[in-house]
C-alpha cells in the first residue's frame, strides 16, 4: 500500500522529504551498458531496458510516499557530461588517450567546445518526456549540471570557436534559456543545476591554485552568479529552480572541502534561483553560519550523507535542523540526502538496501520536523 505523501505542509518544490538526483544503477542496467558497449545492444534496446528499470525506481519512490521522483540519471553515464555532450558545439574528450595512457584503470572524459553553441534538439529532453510519463501525481524533477559549471570545465579544454568570454557567457545564457523554454514545454516545473565549480571556490587549496594560474576566485564568483542569474532570467513564474552545491562524488570519493564562506556572499545573497541544496554531512562543509546571506530562497540541508552506508541518528539531524533554523526560518528549510547515490555510472560504495534505508530516515525526519 503507497504511503501518504512526504512533504508536509510544502506542495510545490522543494520539498520537505527532497532528492539530490541519482540512484545505484541495478545489476540489470550495468549489464544492459556493458552489452551496449560490445554493441551486443542498439540504441533503442538500451533505451527500452533504461525505461523499465526507471519505471521500478519510480514505482519505488512512490512507495515510500515521496512527493517528487527521479530518474534516477539511469540513462547517464555522467551526471553532467552527458548533457554537455548534447549540446551542439561540443565534442568528447578521452583524457587518458590524449595524455597516452593505455593501461588506466578509470575512465577520463570531458568535452570541448568545437564551434559555436547551441542547445538544439537535444536528447535528454525525450528523457524527461519518459519520466513525466511515469511520475503520475508526483513531481518529477529533472537535473542538469549548472551554466556555470559549463565554462569553468571548458576552460581546461577551450577551442577557438569564440573570441571572448562574454561572447561565450552569452551564447551559454541562450543554450540554458532555450534548454529551461524546452524542459518547460515538455512539463517540466522543477529542475535542479547541480555544480561543483561552488564547492571548488570554497575550497582554500583551489583558490589558491586558481590564483596561480593568474585567475581571481572572487571575480569567477560574482561572474558565475551572473551567469546563472541571466540563464534563468525568463523562466516561467510556476517553474522551481534549484541549484545543488557539490564537493563531488565519484565512486564515494570527493575532490573539494571547506564552508561556504568564502561564496557565501556572493552566491547565497546574489543568485536568484528559488532553492540551494546544500552538502552537511560532515565537517567538510563547515558550519551554518553562512546561511545567514540566504534571502528569500529555500535551503534544502543535504545532512544524510550517501558516501557510506550506516545510518545517521534521527536526533543528530532533527538538532542540525534547528541548528540551522537559527539562520533561516524553520518553514524555509527542507531535508535531504548531501548528494546523489551514483553521480556516475559506477555509484557509491553502498549498497541498494543502505541507499533506500537512507531515503527512509530523511522522509521520516522530515515528516516529525514538519509534522502539522
Amino acid at each position: 500500500m503507497q504511503s501518504p505523501v512526504i512533504g508536509t505542509i510544502r506542495t510545490s518544490p522543494p520539498f520537505r522529504c527532497d532528492l539530490v538526483g541519482s540512484f545505484l544503477r541495478p545489476p540489470e542496467l550495468l549489464e544492459a551498458r556493458r552489452l551496449h558497449r560490445e554493441r551486443k545492444l542498439t540504441d533503442e534496446q538500451l533505451y527500452e531496458l533504461e525505461t523499465a528499470e526507471i519505471a521500478k525506481l519510480v514505482e519505488r519512490q512512490k512507495e515510500l510516499g515521496l512527493a517528487v521522483v527521479t530518474d534516477g540519471e539511469f540513462r547517464r553515464s555522467w551526471w553532467h557530461l552527458d548533457f554537455f555532450f548534447g549540446i551542439e558545439g561540443t565534442e568528447k574528450i578521452d583524457l587518458n588517450a590524449a595524455a597516452g595512457r593505455t593501461d588506466a584503470k578509470q575512465r577520463a572524459e570531458s568535452f570541448r567546445i568545437s564551434g559555436k553553441i547551441a542547445f538544439g534538439s537535444h536528447p535528454m529532453l525525450r528523457h524527461f518526456e519518459s519520466l513525466q510519463a511515469l511520475a503520475g501525481d508526483a513531481a518529477a524533477k529533472m537535473t542538469l549540471p549548472s551554466p556555470a559549471l559549463f565554462h569553468f570545465v571548458q576552460r581546461y579544454h577551450g577551442g577557438a570557436a569564440y573570441d571572448s568570454d562574454e561572447e561565450l557567457f552569452a551564447d551559454i545564457v541562450t543554450v540554458y534559456r532555450d534548454a529551461i523554454r524546452a524542459f518547460y514545454a515538455a512539463g517540466c516545473r522543477y529542475l535542479q543545476f547541480d555544480d561543483t565549480t561552488w564547492g571548488t571556490l570554497c575550497s582554500l587549496l583551489h583558490r589558491t591554485q586558481l590564483r596561480s594560474q593568474g585567475n581571481d576566485p572572487d571575480k569567477l564568483a560574482a561572474d558565475y552568479v551572473r551567469l546563472i542569474n541571466e540563464s534563468i532570467a525568463e523562466r516561467p513564474s510556476d517553474m522551481t529552480i534549484a541549484l545543488h552545491v557539490c564537493r563531488g562524488n565519484f565512486h564515494s570519493t570527493w575532490f573539494a572541502s571547506g564552508g561556504y564562506e568564502p561564496v557565501a556572499e556572493a552566491l547565497f545573497g546574489g543568485c536568484r534561483v528559488d532553492a540551494f541544496f546544500l552538502e552537511y554531512d560532515n565537517e567538510r562543509a563547515g558550519g551554518f553560519e553562512p546561511l545567514r546571506f540566504i534571502k528569500e530562497q529555500f535551503v534544502v540541508l543535504g545532512l544524510v550523507t550517501t558516501k557510506h552506508g550506516g545510518l545517521e541518528s534521527r536526533e543528530v539531524l532533527q538538532s542540525r535542523i534547528a541548528e540551522a533554523s537559527a539562520f533561516v526560518p524553520i518553514d524555509r528549510l527542507c531535508l535531504s540526502t548531501q548528494c546523489g547515490f551514483a553521480s556516475t555510472e559506477e555509484g557509491n560504495l553502498l549498497t541498494e538496501d543502505e541507499q533506500w534505508d537512507k531515503i527512509r530516515l530523511v522522509a521520516e525526519t522530515a515528516a516529525e520536523v514538519w509534522a502539522d
